[in-house]
């Protein structure tokens, strides 16, 4: 964004004119109901990609489970990944639980935004966020709400994801963050909520709702619509896998993916690279010592990550054989406590469905 004194002076008046809005039109969150730096901390995080209403339910079960930081840092990965089952972005909860054994070793929480940015998964967005609605911090928060409001407030045609203009964005707000401690509570909020509710994604924005529509330069010059501008993303890969759901016995196979990579540490179904035929399969079950006993059902699933597309064939069948000894083979109780990603989600319901069969 460049600086001018047009966007000072529409600045200088922004929070006279959306602070009266929110304090009316904010949806009753329960994150917003308190000081509490761990609980505005694991909402910050479960909210980063993911909408606030697939968050509810997932904040509600995570804070019964693990109700202060010491008993996230003690709790079994295991646990901890069943909890977090189908929020995705994974890595979001092991970092959570490694900034909160660090916490801990370091006897609290820190209380400033340096403290917070060095700890495993929060960036300037999180740590300016848990500091000021927390601790009352004076530290502006820049999102891709925030963004999206910034650049049509001020008609910036710049892209917004570029660092500079985040910085500039963010610069810009921290000379208007109120003095106020319980203004700098909900000043970052503020301008969150705005963007969420009225100043929307994918679509165009409710001037006739906004309180800073006064201010705003993209409505003034009918560019509102047309921001904010974001560089073209490279398109996703593509990968096509085949995924083989075992019953052998009663029970299904299951295997724990490796430490690195999309999904680390997660359970899955077996699977191998290619769209394979059921020869294919066959062959590769061969060499895991196992043999077809029963094909049963084929079922195909797409599933989208940000960077990639895995574009599934899937075998449902029974099998005979030992099978490799990375394979656990289990009943509905196991596999009801095990993290399984949702991209398996057709396979874990047809596994489910087999599981329940063989137990009526």
């Amino acid at each position: 964004m460049k600086r001018n004194l047009t966007n000072a002076a529409l600045l200088a008046g922004l929070w006279a004119a959306v602070e009266p809005w929110y304090r009316t039109h904010a949806r009753d969150l329960p994150w917003r109901r308190t000081e509490d730096p761990y609980r505005i901390w694991v909402s910050e995080i479960m909210l980063q990609q993911t909408r606030v209403a697939a968050v509810l339910g997932y904040y509600a079960r995570f804070l019964q489970a693990f109700p202060s930081v010491e008993a996230l840092a003690a709790a079994p990965e295991d646990q901890l990944m069943k909890l977090w089952e189908g929020l995705g972005y994974y890595s979001r909860a092991r970092n959570l639980q490694k900034a909160a054994r660090l916490i801990v070793e370091l006897g609290g929480f820190p209380r400033d935004y340096e403290g917070w940015l060095a700890l495993p998964g929060v960036g300037e967005y999180t740590a300016a966020a848990v500091v000021s609605a927390a601790f009352a911090q004076p530290r502006a928060a820049v999102d891709g709400n925030v963004l999206r409001v910034m650049s049509r407030l001020t008609d910036c045609h710049e892209d917004v994801l570029s660092p500079a203009v985040k910085r500039s964005f963010r610069e810009a707000l921290q000379t208007i963050v109120p003095a106020a401690e319980a203004d700098i509570r909900i000043f970052n909020q503020v301008m969150m909520e705005l963007g969420a509710m009225v100043c929307v994604p994918n679509g165009p924005p409710r001037c006739g709702e906004c309180p800073a529509a006064a201010l705003c330069l993209g409505r003034q010059r009918g560019t509102a619509e047309s921001l904010p501008v974001k560089a073209a993303k490279k398109p996703r890969r593509r990968e096509e896998m085949t995924v083989l759901v075992l019953e052998r016995q009663g029970r299904v196979a299951l295997r724990r993916r490796g430490d690195g990579g999309l999904l680390a540490g997660l359970w899955e179904f077996p699977n191998l690279p290619g769209a394979l035929d059921e020869a294919g399969a066959a062959e590769a079950l061969s060499a895991w010592g196992l043999q077809p006993r029963e094909w049963k059902n084929q079922l195909t699933a797409r599933h989208i990550f940000t960077h990639v597309e895995w574009h599934m064939t899937g075998y449902t069948l029974e099998v005979t054989g030992p099978g490799p000894s990375e394979f656990f083979w289990a009943d509905g109780v196991a596999l009801a406590e095990r993290a399984v990603p949702s991209a398996f989600a057709r396979y874990y319901a047809e596994a489910q469905r087999l599981l329940c069969r063989q137990e009526a």
